[in-house]
């Protein structure tokens, strides 16, 4: 178990933290979610929040990136604290946020998706780096943003962030709802990114395919960081895995 000042021991455990959480809370209104969520996570690491739904993984993504009406704790990237800081100042220091709903505008082109976030550093992938992720993308940049398919969306959601610059990515529920040939290719796609650098929080309900990308996974329950555990000792936990999720 977790506590709330200091996150299990891991592998990277030696090296600074290229984000470190602490005492993490956030409101919805008057509704409290985030009750001092604690993790770190390392240059170039996929790591993935796993718990049941309303269990605040989905928060903790929007308290990092800073888009939740009221936040408090400590949230220090490549040793900046950010939690003072508003949305905007944030993306600019490198982290990408891809939401659940991925955010395709009905009333753009794909092209006109895909080119309409600022490039917020250096850094960001051309479009023929971007198409060479997601051939698919090349060949509708005509059509409405809303009349791809769900993980033509996804993936154009994905290369939109790419673009700009951002080096930390944070994917909320990349592969809700997609048919299992789109999850391979979006899986395909994080392993890519990963092995060019990128950092990932993935938020995923299917722990089936989180082992296929990740390094280690955090289970969050009610609003706490309750536990870790390392890819490679996913077998080993499964039955106390199962029990965190309810499967």
């Amino acid at each position: 178990m977790l506590t709330e000042t200091a996150p299990a021991a891991s592998h990277t455990a030696a090296a600074a933290p290229m984000l470190k959480v602490r005492g993490l809370e956030a409101w919805y209104g008057e509704s409290h979610v985030l009750h001092g969520i604690d993790f770190d996570v390392a240059q170039g690491e996929v790591v993935t929040l796993l718990g049941r739904n309303g269990a605040g993984k989905t928060t903790t993504l929007k308290s990092i990136m800073g888009v939740i009406g009221k936040r408090k704790g400590s949230v220090v990237l490549e040793g900046a604290e950010t939690i003072g800081l508003p949305s905007r100042a944030i993306a600019r220091l490198g982290i990408g946020y891809v939401p659940e709903e991925r955010g395709i505008y009905a009333s753009l082109s794909v092209e006109e998706n895909l080119m309409l976030p600022p490039r917020v550093r250096p850094g960001g992938l051309s479009l023929d780096e971007i198409f060479t992720l997601f051939p698919n993308i090349k060949e509708r940049l005509k059509s409405q943003g809303t009349k791809l398919s769900g993980g033509e969306q996804q993936m154009l959601a994905i290369g939109r962030i790419l673009r700009t610059g951002a080096h930390f990515l944070l994917l909320d529920e990349p592969t809700e709802g997609l048919a299992p040939v789109i999850i391979d290719q979006i899986g395909a796609t994080i392993r890519k990114l990963k092995q060019q650098g990128y950092t990932i929080i993935l938020v995923e309900q299917n722990f089936r395919f989180a082992a296929t990308v990740a390094d280690r996974h955090y289970v969050v329950e009610q609003g706490k960081v309750i536990d870790m555990i390392e890819n490679d000792q996913l077998d080993a936990n499964i039955d106390k895995l199962h029990g965190y999720l309810g499967v």
